[in-house]
């Protein structure tokens, strides 16, 4: 994958995606994207941990800025070009795109980003789409979608209102302003704020503590938390009640 600027590994109980167009600050393209969602449905069933990162100083500046500005990147088609299509082949085509960061919600999953320098747009909607997000104090958050014009469509409004409430997602959206590091672990965007030399330490540590519960009850737990918001509280412990009883039954099966 590096011909498309990403760098896909896996080993063992934890999966590596790393941007790797540093020369661009690691602006993305569709078909970084499709070539996430197809990373996203092969990850090995032992993968626990996914660990998204970028080369060089920055995380992400969002997307290639040739394509919005209406010129062709790579082969691919400016973005306002989807105007001009039907509604059904822009609606695929978009939920194409969002594949590539939705998986990393998956329950039997937890997604780390390890963020330093800018995270902008799409970038910014990456690290969102992960669980948790480790960054450094030169982190720069931008969703600057409806600055030109646009609707933030990679799947980071949910995460963002769950993380910062309706209120504050509404200002940092419709402002495209910055979210510097300090504010962003204030407001609960970012977990932990660490200097860059520690950010990969900091990063497997987390990664290894994740790994210590058995895996099944970190994806329950997962799944509880996720759909938390949605569900009254007596569903909420309907669904603490399912989900215990599955997991009982898999450890009593364990046992032989």
């Amino acid at each position: 994958m590096t011909e498309l600027g990403l760098r896909l590994t896996v080993d063992g109980p934890v999966a590596r995606v790393v941007l790797d167009r540093p020369e661009v600050r690691n602006a993305q393209t569709p078909a970084m994207w499709r070539a996430l969602a197809d990373f996203g449905t092969t990850v090995p069933p032992e993968v626990r941990v996914v660990v998204v990162s970028g080369e060089g100083p920055s995380f992400s500046a969002g997307l290639d800025r040739r394509l919005i500005m209406g010129e062709n990147a790579d082969g691919e088609e400016p973005l306002l070009t989807l105007g001009a299509k039907p509604t059904a082949e822009v609606h695929e085509l978009i939920a194409a795109f969002q594949a590539g960061f939705s998986w990393l919600r998956r329950p039997e999953i937890v997604s780390i980003a390890a963020v330093q320098g800018h995270a902008v747009g799409a970038g910014f909607q990456l690290a969102l789409a992960c669980d948790l997000r480790v960054v450094t104090p030169d982190a720069r958050f931008s969703m600057r979608e409806p600055a030109l014009g646009l609707v933030p469509d990679l799947g980071g409004t949910q995460p963002l209102v769950q993380l910062v409430g309706y209120s504050r997602a509404l200002e940092i959206c419709a402002t495209s302003r910055w979210v510097e590091a300090a504010e962003a672990k204030e407001l609960g965007l970012a977990n932990i704020v660490v200097p860059p030399e520690e950010l990969a330490g900091t990063v497997k540590d987390l990664s290894d503590a994740l790994l210590t519960p058995l895996a099944g009850a970190v994806r329950e737990t997962k799944a509880l938390l996720l759909g938390a918001a949605d569900r009254t509280y007596e569903e909420q412990l309907k669904a603490e009640r399912e989900a215990q009883e599955r997991r009982l039954k898999e450890l009593l099966a364990s046992l032989g």
